[in-house]
């Protein structure tokens, strides 16, 4: 019998031959934006290794709206062919590529997370790295020593809609077949969304209404660029996990709203508006702690969702699935510890003989590792 996880999955005209899919992960190393053999190196294992759904990390729609100087853009035509060259190959491994869209609003400017996160400084400037001018909701800091940003006017606003648009048409044009706009971990539409960084006294904040404003005007605008036939993502920060911050009915109120704009899949995340990515001060992780946010917008609104953070197990993804939580089960730094993830939770949820179970690799690896399976079969557990 087959198993949830492995079965596919068809939003519009796109099918997903499994339910495992690799978020976005940020690798902070292009240079000006330009993809490169990190990134096909990165990307293709996981292609490799049977993912259904493979997503690029967070793709800037401008310059000034990275978070580093090493974040992948699609603010050019240059950018095409390079991550178009990443679509190909995992196309050719039977999976889906995707597109994450994003602007950091007033978290851009840092450091690259693994030189330590904070605002750019004597180090980097040096290597020819300089901090460069930021924008948000309000004219206030992410923290000290970052740069303040300026509260964007509705001409800046109208700049950022088209740049996400264009980006969108560029992501096709590379031969993406889904996309995804990013409104969670504290990035500018987050920011626009959280009481807690929107303090605006126009129609862009206020009550819940005006701090959906213009994020939806930004779904809105991807959606009309983006064809019809290909699926739409929104990624989520379901809880701010901060005191007086954004909360669940929020979250519930906001897919509502892109559901109606055509979005189809809300992926849910946490956190992130105060400080690190996917920080918290009230969240406490354990395994799948976020899986409860998919399951409520997917049972309140009859609305896809996709399910992320401490999956680790196969049998807890596929746990999840048939418990209606979620359609689709993220597997991000679980995936970079084991790319070839989606493999072993075949075998392990569908079990069968070493010729099936191998069968299921990509040919070149998978006759080695079936003449392997077999000899193991005939010597029995390995020494420890």
């Amino acid at each position: 019998m087959g198993s949830l996880l492995f079965s596919p999955l068809t939003i519009r005209s796109v099918t997903i031959p499994n339910r495992v899919v690799m978020p976005p992960l940020c690798q902070y190393s292009a240079i000006e934006g330009l993809a490169n053999d990190w990134h096909m190196v990165q990307l293709g294992r996981f292609a490799v290794g049977g993912f259904g759904l493979i997503f690029t990390e967070v793709t800037s729609v401008m310059r000034e709206g990275r978070i580093t100087h090493g974040d992948l853009g699609l603010w050019s035509d240059a950018h095409i062919e390079p991550v178009q060259r990443l679509a190909r190959f995992i196309k050719s491994q039977g999976a889906v590529p995707a597109m994450q869209l994003g602007h950091a609003g007033r978290k851009g400017s840092s450091q690259r997370a693994f030189e330590g996160n904070g605002p750019l400084g004597a180090p980097e400037i040096a290597k020819g790295e300089k901090p460069w001018p930021l924008v948000g909701p309000t004219a206030t800091a992410i923290g000290e020593g970052h740069v303040q940003p300026e509260a964007l006017t509705k001409e800046g606003m109208a700049d950022i809609r088209e740049a996400f648009a264009t980006a969108a048409r560029r992501a096709f044009a590379a031969g993406y077949e889904a996309i995804e706009v990013h409104c969670a971990h504290g990035y500018l539409l987050h920011q626009f969304l959280s009481p807690l960084s929107n303090a605006r006294n126009d129609e862009y904040g206020g009550d819940l209404a005006g701090r959906m404003r213009f994020p939806l005007e930004i779904v809105r605008a991807v959606r009309e660029a983006w064809p019809e036939n290909l699926p739409l993502f929104v990624r989520i920060s379901a809880v701010d996990g901060a005191d007086g911050g954004w909360e669940m009915e929020d979250s519930v109120a906001y897919a509502r709203e892109c559901q109606k704009l055509g979005v189809d899949v809300m992926d849910c995340s946490s956190g992130g508006i105060g400080g690190s990515a996917t920080g918290s001060k009230r969240v406490p992780r354990g395994y799948g702690f976020q899986i409860p946010y998919a399951a409520q917008i997917r049972r309140e609104l009859g609305m896809k969702s996709m399910a992320v953070g401490l999956i680790i197990g196969p049998q807890q993804a596929e746990a999840a699935l048939a418990a209606g939580d979620a359609d689709l089960i993220a597997i991000g730094r679980e995936g970079m510890n084991n790319p070839n993830w989606p493999l072993h939770a075949r075998a392990v949820l569908e079990p069968g003989t070493t010729e099936e179970i191998f069968g299921c690799w990509p040919p070149q690896h998978g006759w080695w590792m079936e003449k392997r399976g077999a000899v193991m079969n005939a010597l029995g557990a390995p020494p420890t």
